[in-house]
């Protein structure tokens, strides 16, 4: 067998072992949490207190069968692609989560962009400068790191919507809905990006190549950009990839700040409701986000240093 095809088997093998495993997690932590799954499913029905439609609804959705063969029935429609029913909506789980996909997609793409943007353009600014402007840009990044994304996202709604007027209050109708939501992800994420770009560009100015770019009579600006920000991306890029789980879970309060739907709204609805099959299928898309974020981040890991395509290289630099 070849390496690519070990490699590919490899691949594949942790991909469904972590699938199986965010699953199991997934029903053993809800089959735990305290509350009652009928309850739910009753709502405020007048019916909650009668014995008999609630020992229906129990042999109808299999809550009367042992935990173990709920498990396994879970697992098989699993492998079939069905993720059930929401015990809250009566909806089929794919439903829910695709009609509220495109929202949390446009705010974390968005927010992701301006991480990128702001830490390029800041480490690439002020490394290699005096001290005093590192040290000016290093203190506003840990001051913007340190405020709780709730505080600031009230601030951003109070001065740009309700004094300004810029900006819409809540809702997800046009660009201008996104740009305050995407703030408040953004600047804590962006913050602590910038701050390890600029150590690996602080690093890499030291180097010998560094040296000799600059005995060529390169710039200061082309000589970050071009030449020692690639020699910094790899910690970055490790950093980044970490990152856009943190936007998949800080979604679920900037959703609930600015009043915009979203898988964030969804989430918090069927943890408090204990809506099973929608929070499992939520874990299961959360996990092969973080599959394919994984993936993509050791392709850029061979595509930023060549160094790294040798044998057993990459899984070094990862861990």
């Amino acid at each position: 067998m070849t390496r690519v095809a070990r490699a590919v088997l490899h691949r594949l093998g942790g991909a469904v072992l972590v699938l199986w495993g965010a699953a199991t997690l997934g029903f053993l932590a809800l089959h735990l949490v305290p509350g009652d799954p009928v309850s739910t499913l009753l709502g405020g029905s007048v019916t909650t207190g009668s014995e008999a439609v609630r020992a229906e609804i129990t042999r109808e959705f299999g809550l009367d069968r042992p935990l173990f063969a709920q498990y396994l029935t879970y697992l098989g429609r699993l492998l079939r692609g069905d993720l059930g029913r929401s015990y809250q909506q009566q909806q089929p789980v794919s439903r829910i989560i695709g009609e509220q996909l495109g929202p949390t997609a446009a705010l974390a793409l968005t927010a992701f962009g301006l991480i990128l943007l702001f830490a390029l353009v800041s480490a690439v600014t002020t490394a290699g400068r005096r001290r005093a402007v590192r040290g000016a840009a290093s203190g506003a990044e840990l001051l913007a790191i340190s405020t709780p994304p709730f505080w600031l996202g009230v601030l951003l709604l109070t001065l740009f919507s309700f004094h300004l007027r810029l900006f819409p209050v809540a809702g997800a109708e046009g660009w201008e809905s996104l740009v305050l939501p995407a703030v408040t992800l953004a600047v804590p994420f962006g913050s602590l990006l910038s701050q390890v770009l600029r150590e690996g560009l602080e690093s890499a100015l030291h180097e010998p190549f560094a040296l000799t770019a600059r005995s060529r009579g390169i710039g200061p600006l082309a000589l970050r950009g071009r030449h020692a920000l690639r020699h910094a991306l790899v910690p970055a890029v490790t950093l980044g990839g970490w990152l856009v789980g943190g936007l998949l879970g800080g979604t679920v309060l900037v959703e609930t700040v600015f009043a915009r739907p979203g898988l964030g709204r969804v989430a918090l609805g069927a943890v408090t409701g204990h809506d099973l099959p929608v929070v499992i299928g939520l874990i299961l898309l959360s996990a092969a986000v973080y599959l394919v974020v994984n993936t993509a981040v050791d392709a850029l890991y061979l595509l930023i240093d060549p160094r790294l395509r040798g044998a057993g290289r990459l899984r070094e630099v990862a861990a």
